[in-house]
């Protein structure tokens, strides 16, 4: 595959906010994110990535993956770049290093990402309620996106909700999921869910779902594949805010 590169740039979260309300994207922060990259540095240019807020929430680090150089995203951005989006992140002020162009197998890792655990239905899923277990239903089409831990507790239980002793974890679901997605590139070692809440996409409707930040260690075991899923991100959505894995030395 082509070289992988890794971006980061500061950017002002108030800036950033009132360019978002100008746009009508402040419902939701990774489709903006998009739009601004997009209208930065080309289409879908830098995905998978990351905004981490500095404590306070005036400042932000945006972090990316990309497989266009320094010089090329420079290029596109003052050739193409539209203005008001460059004033919001300066492409002098990107910096960019080249990621290792092999993966060593055996090698670990501890790792930091942030997922949307969702799956999408082959067929229709109908079973109680999450809210009442009195009798309602809720029933998702065939196609739907839903979250990993409602499917798996639907199919697990489907005549109702157990008692909470025998109830699935939530944290156990999703670290399985994020397993399944890594696949055969690499093997999670431990993996802690940090952060959890629901929040809204908008993707020609607002849908709400899982948001879900999990730290842990794992080892790489297919330095090919390892690569790729740092390129594509683990999980939908990656264009969108989510999936990016973002690595650090081992503890071990």
């Amino acid at each position: 595959m082509s070289s992988l590169y890794m971006v980061s740039s500061a950017l002002s979260l108030r800036e950033f906010r009132r360019w978002c309300a100008g746009r009508g994207f402040a419902i939701d922060e990774g489709r903006a994110l998009h739009h601004l990259l997009s209208e930065s540095f080309g289409k879908s240019a830098l995905k998978p990535f990351r905004l981490m807020t500095a404590p306070g929430g005036r400042s932000a680090t945006l972090y990316a993956y990309t497989q266009i150089d320094e010089s090329q995203l420079r290029q596109v951005a003052k050739e193409a770049g539209m203005p008001d989006a460059l004033a919001i992140i300066n492409p002098d002020r990107v910096a960019v290093k080249p990621m290792p162009a092999v993966w060593r197998e055996g090698r670990s890792f501890a790792f930091d990402v942030r997922v949307r655990p969702v799956r999408r239905l082959l067929k229709p899923l109908e079973g109680w309620s999450r809210t009442t277990n009195k009798g309602a239903t809720m029933a998702f089409r065939k196609g739907a996106e839903v979250d990993a831990y409602i499917v798996d507790a639907l199919r697990s239980f489907p005549d109702g909700q157990p008692a909470p002793e025998a109830q699935l974890s939530r944290e156990a679901v999703y670290r399985a999921w994020i397993i399944n997605r890594l696949g055969s590139a690499g093997r999670i070692e431990s993996a802690r869910m940090v952060r959890f809440q629901r929040s809204k996409v908008q993707r020609g409707s607002v849908v709400e779902g899982p948001d879900v930040t999990f730290h842990g260690e794992l080892t790489v075991l297919d330095g090919a594949a390892f690569a790729r899923t740092l390129a594509t991100g683990i999980g939908r959505h990656s264009s969108y805010g989510y999936g990016m894995l973002l690595l650090r030395p081992a503890r071990r």
